[in-house]
């Protein structure tokens, strides 16, 4: 299946619970490692990308560090930690641990599961599409950081360890592994930024960001990753982030 980047906007899934017809299916009982074996595609996709990563990382530093810290202070005025460390899946299926500005509540998960036991409808749209429009998790401080993708400033130290890239697929939770119906997100380092997030498609449901990821990896190139910094830009200037 190819899907030209010019039209990655248009994707929309059959079904809630299927996967595009032509689309390659993880088995939740097999896990990932059949979908390890090397990425191929030339130069860029070998090193290119990687390089691209660690220059853009280490020339952003100098601005974005006063700002890190500056922002941690904020956070940190309830008297919590002001970073926030989440178990992803990287690469192959490897988990690593990705940083954000904490944007929630000290006691955000017990508040979560409180307010789905109590809210049938939430669980429902939690079990649809991963996140809540209306997350009684999320301070007052931490929406205006999700808006401006300022919580995700962080995870610049995760690109430049290598757990992560610039562009690429969301990154998703361990326990979410058997919701995603494709291989391609295991092939490539999950982005901080990538087709699904740029596409305003936050509302989709979250096996339809296989396809967003199989269309990226059909694609990935140079002028694939400076297109998708560039709209970016676009995106965070809008504050449209959740």
């Amino acid at each position: 299946m190819t899907i030209r980047f010019s039209d990655f906007e248009k994707i929309v899934p059959p079904s809630a619970d299927k996967p595009e017809a032509g689309l390659d299916v993880v088995s939740p009982f097999s896990g990932p490692e059949s979908a390890t074996g090397p990425a191929t595609g030339g130069l860029y996709r070998r090193a290119g990308k990687r390089l691209l990563d660690i220059l853009l990382v280490t020339l952003s530093a100098p601005f974005v560090l006063p700002l890190v810290a500056i922002l941690a202070l904020i956070v940190a005025r309830d008297g919590g930690n002001p970073f926030y460390a989440q178990p992803r899946v990287g690469r192959g299926g490897r988990i690593f641990r990705m940083w954000k500005l904490r944007s929630m509540v000290v006691d955000a998960d017990a508040r979560m599961q409180a307010h789905l036991a109590a809210d049938p409808d939430a669980r429902t749209e939690w079990d649809l599409y991963q996140k809540l429009a209306d997350d009684p998790r999320i301070t007052p401080f931490g929406g205006f950081l999700r808006r401006a993708s300022l919580d995700e400033l962080p995870q610049l130290w995760n690109v430049l360890k290598g757990d992560m890239s610039l562009v690429g697929p969301r990154p998703m939770m361990p326990c979410q592994k058997p919701l995603y119906p494709g291989l391609a997100y295991y092939r490539i380092r999950p982005g901080i930024t990538g087709y699904w997030q740029i596409a305003g498609r936050d509302r989709t449901t979250f096996a339809t960001r296989a396809r967003f990821d199989a269309a990226y990896e059909a694609e990935l190139s140079l002028p694939t990753d400076a297109a998708v910094l560039t709209r970016t830009v676009g995106v965070v200037l809008r504050c449209t982030g959740r």
